[in-house]
């Protein structure tokens, strides 16, 4: 299911944060996510996490959104969030959820993760991150006070080392962790794997409709653009070897196919 915390304007212009982008591939993501493209060159974006329910009705988490007025993404996304009465409309209590899966620690991906006076949102749930983002972060980052630490004394922060499998069991029904660094040096990816059916939640792999237009555009605030043009092309590339289905954090639809010679 997919969770639509917010939707707002990005700060700057699309050139700016996507400055090897041409006309042909402007053109191109336009017609594949025309709601992104604002007035004067403005980037209109989703902020979007996903759940998914498994067997039993206990649920996977994936990404915490933007978070309430005053979380870290305050100075820029459009806060308050509204993940807490979208999981409510959606049938999911606080305690259905016995797994939160952050595919990075940016300030729109773990918001929810603790409550306004904070304290975890989801106290049943194991998070899991890759110890790699963890160990990435600056000391003038936000996500170590708000989100590691407390959830670090609540004994709910699972760390774990490259692809993993999260729920389930391999070859069969499952969720797994894959990473897929260059946004962030721990990122990862999740794959879905219904058996017949996979879908692939993406997290930042792939930002704006230009990057699943043109792979090789790069975006501004990627930690390492080489490495993360690499991720994005393998990602897209294996997509369309075992036709799974993209679930996007930011354009502004959900669920999109990956584009044949992306």
């Amino acid at each position: 299911m997919a969770l639509l915390d917010a939707h707002g304007t990005f700060p700057g212009t699309r050139q700016g944060v996507f400055p090897d982008a041409g006309d042909a591939d402007w053109a191109r993501a336009e017609r594949l996510d025309p709601a992104a493209f604002g007035p004067d060159d403005t980037w209109e974006l989703d902020f979007r996490c996903y759940a998914v329910r498994r067997p039993g009705g206990r649920v996977t988490l994936v990404d915490t959104g933007i978070g309430p007025a005053g979380s870290p993404a305050s100075g820029w996304a459009p806060v308050p969030g509204h993940l807490p009465s979208v999981l409510r409309l959606a049938g999911i209590e606080r305690d259905d959820v016995d797994t939160v899966v952050l595919t990075h620690l940016h300030e729109d991906h773990f918001g929810w993760t603790v409550d306004p006076a904070g304290a975890p949102m989801f106290p049943d749930a194991r998070h899991v991150v890759q110890r790699s983002e963890i160990a990435a972060l600056d000391a003038d980052d936000s996500a170590p006070s708000y989100v590691v630490e407390p959830l670090r004394r609540a004994g709910l922060l699972h760390q774990i080392d490259g692809r993993v499998t999260v729920q389930g069991r391999p070859g069969g029904a499952s969720l797994t962790a894959v990473p897929t660094p260059g946004h962030t040096p721990g990122h990862q990816s999740v794959l879905v794997d219904g058996g017949r059916d996979g879908v692939v939640i993406t997290g930042d792999v792939l930002v704006h409709a230009v990057q699943l237009a043109a792979p090789d555009v790069a975006y501004r605030l990627e930690n390492d653009r080489a490495t993360a043009r690499r991720t994005r092309r393998a990602l897209l590339a294996e997509a369309r070897t075992h036709h799974h289905v993209l679930a996007t954090a930011h354009l502004n639809q959900p669920f999109v196919r990956p584009v044949l010679g992306g």
